[in-house]
């Protein structure tokens, strides 16, 4: 498979440190199934978090998505065209054609570029060299070897303009079901794009609805299936009538006729129909989507919970998220992607990812959890991991064991009407390892709990929140100073802070504040709060973005003035997320993408999308980063993405430089030498053997620096051995490699 490669190289003005964005790979759900097809023993699915293969012959998965070369995510459609080459249709208008003989995708954008509010392409039907799409505004024609539209059927008959096409069924006629009724090309009709060459049908002429999902020819009758059953066309008389009455009050999603059987769903059951008689093939626990029947592998059906083949009776998908929702994200100690997944019925659990694997940690494997709508996670540094729900509470996870923490064993109280209903929106521990959890709205108004390593417990109403209408507390964050900061979305809206000043049952001594656009927030509506490496806190609005640099002075002042800034560069947009990578960094989501700024905000490094990289969408729910391999973690509705990033935290002391690539050849000063091994802050210099300079860098204080093989005044070096001795900032402490430089 080829992975689509992208990187954004951005040099800095006083030293050679790229930001190099690389090895991006994308992971989503993709068990919710919209479309199947098969050819030869492989099986290709198309579902909303992308679209996979299946080989039964090997028993192997292959995923695509933004990362191989599938620009379209929530995928609908999907066909196989007479030259072998698989078809996908996206909810967005693009279309995307994989061909397996050179593992490449041709991306086709007209759809996706045209300014129709409705885009979406809901299947494709394959004859000759053409490739009908139904869409959300008609039927449109394709060529299948050039991708040239050759014409595009925008209204049939008496119709509505630019209806919905669900489905396009061909034989001597094309027959279309759509949200307006079933239209039927007129017999010898040509210019289809007049809507006098199409008939068309609704409730007038006996449908029972007009919402028609499919069409098809069964026993030479024109069936329609609808929400209320399947009917039976009647050409002599223009009419329709039901043609099996038992199913009339049934939604019938999609048909099939095979070996002179009429098979059908509905929302969750098969059936089939034949010789006048109707079976129940399947009752099924999950949600239907669509159906397909394979000579070589029967019935297979498109599913919520996967592919679906009837033969063996087993779900195929595979291994990924359960869910594409990531409300939070963190990384643990040993580089593990923790998630939460949402605070409603849609929550799946809580979700680990260890590189190569997922696990859900859900209710049906840990029934100790009692729901799956788990809100906000946090990976602590003694490795334990929290979670906390939507409703009961938080868990602990350490290991093999999981303890919950609610009413019954902690004096957390619910919100106001159901003391019982304990929403946790944020966790984190201060400097003495205590666990700090923040109340969503605690109807006794102790919106802070804390949870000692004794497992001692105390409980903090906020002085700032009293006399004050306060709900929807988020966003907790724990500076250096152990102050509490953390936003309210109700009430009196703002950014509140607290510190307890380490006397946990003496209130008298608490200091607390709020923070409002009066004390230079640009806005109340707070989305994310972060502190970086310096102490600063950095606080993310619907207009842009905040920094408060002098946070001691809440400890040290009886009257703290708090000096808060905004960031120029990112004014008026709207902030969703923030991450700090090791050299202080800023990653900076937003709703039109990701943002990497500079450790004090001054200047935008790079600036990401989904139209000028893989990410999989333009609105950033979360971000994360391991600092151990400077990967940075991006969630969004469609999935999440991953990619390389050359910041990553130096090591605590020397052990040895890795200096690659060896040899180092250099032509047009592109290419890059990675010097990897380095402590804070180090220096770097180059040597010729005899021990001239022919370099000094410095490095922005990461893990990791490079060289571009050019001198002090930007000459290209000449071929030979050379050293690099890399050292603290008195070199008390030094390190050195030897790197063969071939220039060409």
């Amino acid at each position: 498979m080829k992975k689509l490669f992208f990187s954004l190289v951005v040099f800095y003005s006083v030293q050679i440190f790229p930001q190099i964005f690389t090895d991006w790979k994308n992971y989503s759900d993709m068990k919710s199934i919209k479309s199947v097809v098969t050819s030869g023993n492989e099986l290709w699915a198309a579902s909303s978090g992308g679209v996979f293969n299946y080989n039964f012959s090997s028993d192997q998965y292959k995923t695509f998505g933004k990362a191989e070369g599938l620009f379209g995510t929530n995928v609908n459609a999907i066909a196989i065209d007479n030259y072998g080459k698989i078809w996908f249709g996206s909810s967005t208008g693009l279309i995307d054609v994989y061909d397996p003989s050179n593992n490449s995708f041709s991306t086709i954008r007209d759809i996706f570029n045209s300014d129709r509010a409705n885009k979406g392409i809901n299947s494709f039907t394959v004859k000759g060299d053409t490739i009908f799409v139904a869409t959300d505004f008609g039927i449109s024609l394709i060529d299948s070897k050039s991708f040239f539209f050759y014409d595009t059927y925008f209204k049939f008959g008496t119709f509505p303009s630019n209806i919905k096409v669900n489905k396009i069924f061909l034989s001597n006629l094309i027959y279309a079901a759509t949200e307006s009724g079933v239209a039927i090309q007129k017999q010898g009709s040509t210019n289809l794009s007049a809507p006098e060459s199409w008939n068309v049908y609704n409730t007038n002429n006996g449908l029972p609805s007009i919402r028609i999902s499919d069409v098809t020819i069964f026993e030479e009758n024109v069936l329609a299936s609808s929400d209320k059953g399947i009917y039976v066309f009647d050409s002599a008389n223009s009419v329709w009538s039901s043609f099996i009455p038992s199913l009339n009050s049934t939604a019938i999603i999609n048909m099939f006729v095979a070996h002179n059987k009429l098979y059908c769903i509905s929302s969750n059951r098969l059936y089939e129909y034949s010789n006048s008689n109707l079976n129940e093939l399947f009752n099924s626990a999950s949600a239907l989507r669509n159906l397909f029947y394979s000579d070589n592998f029967g019935i297979i059906l498109s599913t919520s919970d996967g592919v679906l083949t009837l033969n063996d009776n087993k779900f195929y998908f595979p291994n990924g998220p359960a869910a594409n929702q990531f409300p939070q994200l963190s990384v643990d100690l040993n580089s593990a992607l923790w998630s939460s997944t949402g605070n409603d019925a849609t929550g799946k659990g809580i979700l680990k990812f260890d590189g190569n694997l997922w696990t859900v940690y859900s209710v049906s494997d840990y029934p100790e959890l009692l729901t799956n709508s788990f809100f906000s996670i946090y990976c602590a540094p003694d490795g334990k991991i929290y979670s906390g729900n939507w409703g009961k509470g938080f868990v602990r996870i350490d290991g093999n064991s999981i303890t919950r923490f609610d009413a019954s064993n902690s004096p957390m109280v619910g919100i106001p009407g159901d003391g019982n209903f304990i929403v946790i929106t944020a966790l984190g521990y201060d400097s003495r390892n205590n666990l700090w959890a923040l109340n969503f709205d605690a109807a006794d108004r102790n919106n802070l709990a804390m949870l000692t390593p004794d497992n001692l417990w105390y409980v903090f109403q906020i002085p700032a929140q009293q006399g004050r209408v306060v709900s929807q507390n988020k966003n907790l964050v724990i500076d250096q100073y152990d102050t509490k900061w953390f936003n309210a979305d109700n009430g009196t809206k703002g950014l509140y802070y607290f510190n307890e000043n380490k006397t946990f049952t003496n209130p008298s001594d608490d200091k607390s504040g709020l923070l409002t656009e009066s004390n230079g927030l640009n806005s109340v509506d707070i989305s994310a709060i972060k502190v970086d490496r310096r102490g600063d806190v950095w606080v993310g609005t619907s207009r842009g973005l905040n920094i408060i640099t002098n946070t001691s002075s809440i400890i040290n002042s009886a009257n703290p003035q708090l000096r808060i800034t905004s960031v120029f560069a990112l004014r008026q947009q709207v902030i969703t997320a923030i991450a700090v990578d090791p050299l202080n960094q800023k990653w900076i989501g937003t709703n039109e993408g990701l943002i990497l700024v500079s450790s004090d905000g001054l200047r935008v490094i790079a600036n990401l999308n989904s139209k000028n990289s893989p990410l999989l969408d333009d609105r950033i729910e979360s971000l994360a980063i391991d600092e151990k391999t400077g990967k940075v973690f991006v969630g969004t509705k469609f999935g999440l993405n991953t990619f390389e990033t050359p910041a990553i935290k130096p090591v605590d002391s020397f052990s040895g430089l890795f200096v690659y690539p060896s040899p180092f050849i250099i032509s047009d000063g592109s290419q890059l030498l990675t010097i990897d091994g380095l402590i804070r802050d180090s220096e770097i210099k180059i040597l010729t053997v005899a021990g001239k300079l022919i370099r000094k860098l410095e490095t922005p204080g990461g893990r990791v620096a490079f060289w571009d093989g050019r001198d002090d005044d930007g000459n290209l070096v000449n071929s030979g051995i050379y050293v690099v001795v890399a050292s603290d900032r008195e070199a008390n402490s030094v390190e050195t490699g030897k790197i063969a430089v071939i220039r060409k």
